[in-house]
């Protein structure tokens, strides 16, 4: 019996099998979890489908989190499927290339809605629809980082749609709660994912982590999804609008003085 035996949910957001996503998803599986799966087009259904299979799982269904129709149809299926469900993992965020690259205050009004909306929204609409067919214990999940709270270079708009994403765990979980529904995030520490590809100098970023991080070095994609298996377990009854921190204690040196 592991600690997700019986308990059944849906995870958004793996790219592939570097994806802290797919870390969640093989320590859910090894504790007993039925998992769901969604991807976004046809190119990354051929990246998540193997590997969804490859956990057992036969629901794998298609989902652009900008449309909340996507959405309530993701939520909508699974409870024709399975009546309620357990938990929601929300790992999902996107900023366009060169608002990830130029200065911050040369954010286009454009890029800076379709971060917010990706990256921190959809939490949003995600749980709105999950919220009929969440059983009263249930948990919900997403991924942040420490540029939400520390200006970390090269991260700009998506350090503020990720502030954005904090306080809306906490908002969420303050609403949630009097239902028996958990809301928490984690901020998980730098690691090589296809997200990580579109940060300049992100390589640096991890040498810092080696160098600095009381660990001294880098998590990984196993480390986040243990940490995960803990606040979408019973073990976290009692845990809710936490943002805990999964970075080899960095943020312990950068918050510091």
């Amino acid at each position: 019996m592991g600690l997700m035996t019986g308990k059944r949910g849906v995870i958004f957001g793996v790219a592939n099998d570097m994806s802290i996503a797919w870390g969640i998803a093989q320590q859910l599986k090894e504790q007993g979890a039925e998992m769901a799966f969604t991807y976004l087009n046809e190119a990354l259904e051929k990246r998540v489908r193997p590997l969804a299979e490859s956990l057992g799982s036969t629901v794998i269904l298609p989902c652009d989190v900008a449309r909340d129709e996507d959405i309530e149809e993701v939520f909508a299926e699974l409870g024709k499927r399975w009546g309620k469900i357990d938990f929601v993992v929300h790992a999902v965020a996107f900023a366009n290339r060169e608002d990830l690259k130029n200065p911050f205050s040369q954010t286009s009004r454009a890029g800076f809605q379709l971060a917010l909306d990706i990256s921190a929204y959809s939490l949003v609409a995600m749980t709105r629809s999950a919220m009929p067919i969440l059983n009263k214990g249930g948990s919900v999940l997403t991924l942040s980082y420490l540029g939400a709270e520390r200006v970390v270079p090269s991260y700009n708009v998506m350090g503020v749609a990720k502030a954005a994403l904090e306080a809306s765990v906490r908002y969420l979980a303050a609403e949630l709660g009097e239902q028996g529904i958990r809301v928490n995030a984690i901020s998980a520490g730098p690691i090589r994912t296809l997200a990580a590809s579109g940060i300049a100098n992100f390589k640096s970023k991890l040498k810092l982590m080696d160098d600095f991080a009381p660990l001294r070095r880098t998590v990984t994609q196993d480390e986040v999804g243990k940490s995960a298996v803990y606040f979408l377990s019973d073990l976290a009854s009692g845990v809710t609008g936490e943002i805990h921190y999964v970075d080899g204690g960095f943020n312990i040196i950068v918050g510091a003085g």
